[in-house]
């Protein structure tokens, strides 16, 4: 016997049916969040996000599909991370990203003791108290370390063979920086080793570094050694235009100023494999991994990139030696 459906029930059956995707949507987990915390600038970190990208891709997450990505740049002011650190974790972010140098890593930690956190950074992260130990991280925090620092003894070396003689060398120091005493010694010992004489130069302000330029210049300067800092990074174009001005032959820790910012020459970790690793342990955290489980990375590879634009400017040679050891000449 057929059994017929009044009106009312038929418009009660299709309404459910309507709405049950619906509550089914709404009861699926919604998109994780990273939140990423840099002092440097934005455009310098929207060039290192392809990297980013790749790891966050080599462990099945895509931007937009299944992970969001919210940005907070510091813009070199280094004052703004804990506000933006404290923002991120109102968010509920999922995982927080900190680059450039330790202090967005501090700014992170003092923030939030839960968040996991991957730092990406040049500076010691034991020394600088972000982690208890390299192989056992400890904590909510693990990261890259791209041991920018402990270079400045091989930079000084390089730019040594490019402007030999008397001559002084400047060394530019951020005294904010948490390596700074690290970099200071280390170049100074290496300076007594070859002979060389150099004067250390501070800056953390855009107008520091205008008067440390001209402090070397009236000392007679030969070259320029900066080292490594996140501040003088997000201040690239000021301090190549102004070894320009000045004709100082310069070296850097970071591959940028010599790629696009016609540095003369930079020294430094592969930081394109450095942020793509970045990548790869947000990817690992998001699956479950536990950051005091992942063992702070170090880099392997190192690379040195000669602009041979700004030598011919500066009117220098470069050592054929040099030129066959960089891993990039631009010309």
């Amino acid at each position: 016997m057929a059994i017929g459906i009044g009106r009312r029930q038929f418009v009660a059956v299709i309404e459910g049916a309507v709405a049950w995707p619906l509550v089914a949507r709404a009861q699926q987990p919604a998109m994780p969040v990273i939140g990423f915390l840099s002092s440097l600038s934005s455009s310098y970190i929207a060039s290192r996000m392809p990297a980013v990208r790749q790891g966050l891709n080599e462990s099945g997450y895509v931007e937009g599909q299944n992970v969001a990505i919210e940005y907070r740049s510091a813009e070199g002011q280094y004052d703004r991370l804990p506000r933006l650190a404290a923002d991120l974790v109102d968010r509920k972010v999922a995982v927080i990203v900190a680059a450039g140098g330790t202090d967005p890593a501090k700014a992170a930690k003092t923030a939030t003791a839960t968040i996991p956190i991957v730092f990406i950074s040049a500076a010691d992260p034991v020394r600088a108290g972000i982690v208890t130990s390299l192989n056992r991280p400890g904590g909510n925090v693990t990261g890259i370390s791209l041991l920018g620092s402990a270079l400045e003894a091989k930079r000084l070396g390089l730019l040594n063979e490019i402007v030999p003689g008397p001559a002084l060398i400047g060394v530019l120091v951020n005294p904010g920086y948490p390596d700074a005493e690290l970099e200071q010694r280390e170049v100074q010992e290496a300076a007594s080793a070859i002979n060389r004489q150099i004067n250390v130069v501070r800056a953390n302000t855009e107008a520091e570094i205008d008067a440390a330029f001209a402090t070397l210049a009236q000392q007679g300067a030969g070259a320029l050694l900066v080292t490594q800092d996140g501040f003088f990074v997000s201040q690239r174009e000021q301090l190549t235009a102004l070894a320009a001005r000045y004709k100082l032959p310069a070296i850097y820790s970071n591959p940028e100023f010599a790629k696009s910012g016609g540095g003369l020459v930079s020294y430094a970790t592969d930081f394109v494999d450095g942020y793509r690793q970045t990548g790869v342990y947000v990817g690992e955290i998001l699956k479950g991994a536990k950051p005091a489980d992942l063992p702070v990375m170090q880099p392997t590879k190192f690379e040195l990139i000669i602009n041979l634009k700004t030598a011919k400017a500066l009117g220098l040679t470069i050592p054929h030696n040099l030129l066959v050891l960089a891993d990039e000449v631009i010309e």
